[in-house]
Parts: structure tokens; C-alpha cells; sequence
């Protein structure tokens, strides 16, 4: 049943592209980023719920350096991922190796970042799932900072709501909105199966034309 997929199911079983394809076919084509976020520190995937940053660019010296930032990374949660939304600057690395331990000891597992980050070894020998736009060796104070945190927030036309369902892996990422989290991972653990079945299909002789018609997904 649905209700009994956990977290840790999706992880083991899903995938970013079968999220769309399910997000598709409830009417809901646009929720990936057509940016190129990329994975920085791992090839593995990404589940967690969005705890979110909305991040701005500054020229002036900060009077309260790291403030927001630090706020939002010690109320992170257990399965939470830090967005932050960036408006895509490069302007510094607004995530690095301290961030991302302590966001790992506060039970967060991973970051997406529209914009740079910095610290690409540390993250990676740390195993911290980081996606993000690109790389700057600046830091962040006096060029970019948290001007708002857990709210919605947007990347490229695509809106990230604290709580939402993220997911994220090699081919990209995607988000569900809460509202529809239910028939959306439903959808996609069906889709698995019956694309299990059309491979199947294919390994004992049957043509792609047949197989599709018989389990109606390709």
C-alpha cells in the first residue's frame, strides 16, 4: 500500500526520471529545474523532505555574517535537504564542508544548491550528497547571503515548498508537492513494475512494439 512506502523505500527503488513520468501524468509536467544542477559529490540518489533558503547577493559588508544560514542549518531535521535557492550566482560557494557536516550531524542527507559551492574534496571524501550549478572558491560573507528561511522558493519556474518531497540522482532533480505526494509515488512504484514486466517481456522474444502493447510503458 501506499501509506507503508517509506523514505527509505524510494531511495532503495525509485528514481528521478519514473517521478516525472508519474508528475506527467497527473497534469503536472514542470517540476524539474531545466537548469543544470548536477551532482557534485556522489552518483547515488537523493530522498528528503525540502527545508529551504532563499539566498541573495550583497556588496556590502554584513553586519550579522552567516546568520540565516546558521539559523537553518541547526533546525534541520532527520531526512530533511537544505534548498537553497540562489537565483543561480556564482558569485561565492554558499555551501561547503562545515555546512555540510554540520547539516549531516543534524540527520539532513544532502544539499541542492542553485548556484556554487566550494569544498568539492571534503563533501566527497564526507560521502555529503551536494548538487549544484557550479563551483566558486569565494566565500560567501560580504557576497551572498540567507535572506529568508522555510518558505517557498523557486528554481527556474519551479516552486520548492518546506515539506515537499525531493528527489534527486544522476538524470536530475525533481520535486513533489505534498498535496499530490501520495498518487505521485503510487503512479511511480506502478510504472516500476510494470516496466520490470515490459524487460521482462523483451529478455524472452517479444518485440518493443508487442511489449508496449501489452504493458503500455516504455
Amino acid at each position: 500500500m501506499v501509506e507503508q512506502i517509506t523514505l527509505d523505500d524510494i531511495r532503495q527503488h525509485l528514481f528521478s526520471a519514473v517521478v516525472c513520468d508519474a508528475l506527467d501524468s497527473i497534469g503536472l509536467p514542470h517540476q524539474s529545474p531545466r537548469i543544470p544542477l548536477r551532482p557534485m559529490t556522489t552518483d547515488g540518489i537523493l530522498v528528503g523532505r525540502c527545508k529551504t533558503t532563499l539566498w541573495g547577493e550583497m556588496f556590502h559588508v554584513d553586519p550579522n555574517p552567516y546568520e540565516l544560514e546558521l539559523k537553518a542549518v541547526d533546525s534541520l531535521k532527520s531526512d530533511d535537504v537544505l534548498i537553497a535557492a540562489a537565483g543561480g550566482s556564482v558569485r561565492s560557494g554558499i555551501w561547503g564542508e562545515l555546512l555540510s557536516t554540520a547539516a549531516s550531524h543534524r540527520g539532513c542527507k544532502g544539499a541542492i544548491v542553485d548556484g556554487a559551492v566550494r569544498d568539492l574534496k571534503q563533501m566527497q571524501s564526507m560521502e555529503f550528497p551536494v548538487w549544484a550549478r557550479d563551483v566558486s572558491l569565494y566565500d560567501s560573507k560580504d557576497r551572498n547571503r540567507v535572506v529568508d528561511i522555510d518558505v517557498p522558493v523557486e528554481m527556474n519556474g519551479v516552486i520548492f515548498s518546506p515539506g515537499d518531497l525531493v528527489i534527486a540522482d544522476v538524470d536530475g532533480v525533481v520535486v513533489v508537492p505534498q498535496k499530490v505526494e501520495k498518487e505521485v509515488i503510487a503512479l511511480a512504484w506502478k510504472k516500476i513494475h510494470d516496466e520490470n514486466e515490459f524487460r521482462d517481456s523483451i529478455k524472452k522474444g517479444m518485440s518493443a512494439t508487442e511489449a508496449f502493447k501489452k504493458h503500455g510503458v516504455l
